[in-house]
């Protein structure tokens, strides 16, 4: 069973930057796209961006820019670095792996993921 924590949430001021980790264990990493979504209060949640087995990449066009996804497969995590922070990016933050090996934003293609991290920028 495979089984994703996240960690690095908190609180922020706008402008400021914070960097989530995401360490997988119980499965195969290394082999599987892994997807950071996020859900803010009484909203969908939404997909943020998303990276595959060789480093490739792809973003949601409000983060681009400012977000940066990457992987460690050695240590079977996956980082979210966010800069530029905006209250509009208030929100919990999960990561997700994929069940394909391709890139993909949709959420049903995501079969495992964590528990969530808070991530509060303040104005």
């Amino acid at each position: 069973q495979v089984q994703l924590v996240e960690s690095g949430g908190g609180l922020v001021q706008t402008g400021g930057s914070l960097r989530l980790s995401c360490a997988a264990s119980g499965g195969t990493f290394a082999g599987y796209t892994m997807g950071w979504f996020r859900q803010a209060p009484g909203k969908d949640g939404d997909f943020v961006a998303a990276i595959n087995w060789s480093g490739s990449t792809y973003y949601t066009d409000s983060v681009k820019g400012r977000f940066t996804i990457s992987r460690d497969n050695a240590k079977n995590t996956v980082y979210l670095q966010m800069n530029s922070l905006k209250p509009g990016d208030t929100a919990v933050y999960y990561c997700a792996r994929s069940k394909y090996s391709s890139l993909t934003t949709r959420e049903y293609e995501y079969d495992y993921w964590g528990q969530g991290t808070q991530v509060t920028v303040s104005s």
